[in-house]
């Protein structure tokens, strides 16, 4: 049985782009090993002076639609920018099944450097659960502009070289991701998987139980107007390859 969370995991963590537009829609396909396609994400970037807010939603699709409980989700995040880099102010999840709903917020304070987190759950349209807390650690990032912000924040990286990044939204793992920009030397096995016309290549490394050897390296393809076209993790469990893929 995939674990919900892990499944919905796979397809957030390929979300990649990043556009200097001041209004952007991009889709994404997801597809996992022999499952075939599993949902379908709408992005959508708005950009106006220097304040930017991006809307992402989930939708699942064929056997996923069946094991997430009819899942629906929904990815909000604001903020401001600073040197061409989105800063998140407040990050929100809205997650929703048949007969239950979870909010998740998330509001930073950069001058304190502290986040703090709030997490409600209603069963039948009763709160069960309400629950405050400040995270242990500091990030200027939430996962959506983790991977908006990619192209901007690693174009003038070493090649060859891990570099950390940080991110709320990765509680367990302290907030850590770590990303690898290949040499040239590494490149062919990127491009196995991605195709060779990509503007530039990378490898995030994540910690996560439901991985093979309990991490998970996603590759990923920036296109050369500077969005991801197409993320993959190599052999999930016993399931194949978890794939996302730009579809406009």
């Amino acid at each position: 049985m995939i674990r919900r969370s892990f499944m919905l995991g796979i397809v957030l963590i390929c979300l990649v782009t990043f556009s200097s537009a001041q209004v952007t829609k991009i889709d994404y396909i997801g597809t996992f090993g022999i499952f075939g396609k599993v949902a379908m994400l709408k992005t959508k970037m708005t950009k106006k002076s220097k304040r930017y807010e991006l809307v992402t939603d989930l939708e699942v699709h064929g056997i996923a639609k069946l094991i997430l409980d009819n899942h629906e989700e929904q990815h909000i995040s604001k903020g401001h920018i600073v040197n061409g880099l989105m800063v998140s102010d407040l990050y929100t999840i809205k997650q929703n099944r048949r007969s239950k709903r979870i909010l998740k917020e998330y509001k930073f304070d950069h001058k304190l450097k502290k986040v703090s987190k709030r997490v409600r759950e209603w069963k039948k349209g009763k709160l069960v659960k309400d629950k405050k807390e400040t995270l242990k650690f500091y990030a200027r990032n939430d996962l959506l502009t983790l991977y908006f912000n990619l192209n901007n924040a690693i174009k003038n990286k070493e090649k060859g070289k891990t570099y950390l990044f940080r991110s709320v939204g990765l509680e367990k793992q302290q907030g850590k991701a770590y990303i690898t920009i290949p040499n040239t030397a590494q490149l062919p096995k990127y491009q196995e998987d991605l195709g060779n016309s990509a503007l530039r290549y990378a490898k995030i490394l994540i910690h996560q139980h439901n991985f093979r050897k309990k991490k998970g390296d996603i590759l990923l393809s920036v296109a050369k107007d500077g969005f991801i076209e197409k993320s993959v993790i190599k052999d999930v469990l016993l399931y194949g390859d978890a794939k996302i893929e730009r579809v406009r």
